[in-house]
């Protein structure tokens, strides 16, 4: 939240008080009963975004439609050609930030100029989604990682911290507490509304004396606080509730930090356990990057940061190759197990709708023009290469519009958006 200005000697710290930063996270708040049980399997989506980019020669077909020629890292996913669409000429305008990597922090916001002076986010593609579904599940939405940095942000701008540690996600979701930890949870909620209350009461007080612009900022905060008092009611009602039991152990982390592809393929396990389990049908999974040699990949010896800015050097490029097409058979792997699930009307790929790529277009570069987008699954018809203007591009949050109507929040234009739709997205 902003200063506010006042002639009144009251202090931000006293407005967030016993509530911290949560008083700017977004309320996610309820459109659907709590609880509702459907015939019809729900709707999910999950984003996808790899920090380092990827080479795109290897990634983007040089044919458009149905009868491209697979690159090397679509080869990798052969056995699901029929269940995804490549999407290329897509950008975020005036994505030129404080750095090259700056991008990612908009990734799924399309907020312009990320990291310069003047910067702030706006709210992501998942969150917005996460508002609409509300109680309907424990989670309205996740935000996790297998590194890197947290791709969510609030409707304020605030970026919602991401959860990287495997053993502490399967608990959230699939580990009840005691009944005294229930119970100090349901009372730290209760004590939650009590702060919330009195902010309110301070805040109401406050602005009679403020002026136009001030009792602005103080409306944004109303709202945030509105929106918290509301999630932690649902969360009241999810406290009582026992958790889904699964047949998986216990995860802990990967105990070789360098090992990425182990790292990825244990939290691809919690996102499909989440998913199947309706724990959440939202999901922000940043994949990350490191300044590091990745373990187990053979033939790969340097720094992967450092091969990520190849200059076009081959030997870079082999084994940067090497890396990512390990990725892909990973993400191949990841979808083989989306199909395995079996749920009304088909399977659990069919009701997820998977945005899978990088804010980086050219690593090397540092370009964020032309991004590798990939989306599978979610019930539409894939199979080909929608190859976009890769001179004008065209706004990738133009795909945000379509994706957030499946998810059944009516909208017709998110941040950048030119359209409501975009080609090559076929129903």
């Amino acid at each position: 939240m902003s200063f506010i200005a006042t002639k009144t000697s009251l202090s931000r710290r006293a407005f967030l008080k016993g509530t911290g930063a949560t008083v700017a996270l977004p309320f996610l708040s309820a459109m659907t009963p709590a609880f509702a049980k459907t015939a019809a399997a729900p709707k999910r989506f999950v984003a996808m975004n790899a920090g380092l980019g990827f080479h795109a020669p290897n990634f983007i077909p040089t044919e458009a439609g149905a009868n491209y020629k697979a690159p090397v890292y679509l080869k990798k996913l052969a056995a699901h050609r029929k269940d995804f669409t490549v999407f290329s000429g897509l950008s975020h305008p005036n994505s030129n930030g404080a750095n090259g990597h700056t991008s990612e922090l908009t990734w799924l916001t399309s907020a312009p100029r990320p990291g310069l002076a003047g910067f702030k986010n706006t709210i992501s593609l998942d969150q917005l989604m996460a508002r609409h579904i509300g109680a309907a599940t424990r989670f309205p939405s996740m935000t996790i990682g297998a590194r890197g940095s947290s791709l969510s942000w609030t409707a304020n701008g605030v970026q919602i911290p991401v959860q990287m540690h495997p053993a502490k996600i399967f608990r959230q979701l699939f580990v009840d507490g005691t009944e005294q930890e229930v119970a100090e949870e349901l009372k730290n909620l209760e004590r939650g509304r009590s702060i919330l209350d009195t902010v309110l009461d301070d805040a109401k007080l406050l602005s009679i004396s403020l002026g136009a612009r001030d009792r602005e900022k103080l409306d944004e905060y109303f709202t945030s606080v509105r929106e918290l008092e509301i999630r932690l009611q649902q969360n009241k009602e999810w406290a009582k509730r026992p958790k889904p039991k699964v047949d998986y152990k216990e995860p802990q982390d990967v105990a070789d930090r360098n090992d990425i592809l182990a790292k990825q393929r244990l939290m691809n396990d919690l996102t499909l356990l989440a998913l199947q389990t309706d724990s959440t049908r939202v999901i922000a999974y940043s994949l990350g990057g490191m300044n590091a040699v990745p373990s187990n990949i053979p033939g790969v010896r340097t720094d992967w940061h450092m091969l990520s800015h190849h200059g076009r050097d081959e030997q870079k490029i082999e084994e940067l190759t090497r890396i990512e097409a390990a990725e892909f058979a990973v993400f191949s792997e990841f979808l083989t197990k989306l199909k395995g699930v079996k749920e009304a009307g088909g399977h659990l790929l069919d009701h997820t709708a998977i945005l899978f790529g990088s804010n980086l277009g050219n690593a090397s570069s540092h370009s964020w023009r032309n991004l590798p987008i990939l989306l599978a699954g979610g019930g539409y018809k894939h199979g080909h290469h929608a190859a976009h203007d890769p001179e004008n591009n065209t706004p990738f949050a133009n795909l945000f519009v379509p994706l957030a109507q499946r998810m059944g929040v009516e909208i017709d234009q998110f941040g950048s958006s030119t359209a409501s739709t975009i080609q090559g997205l076929e129903s």
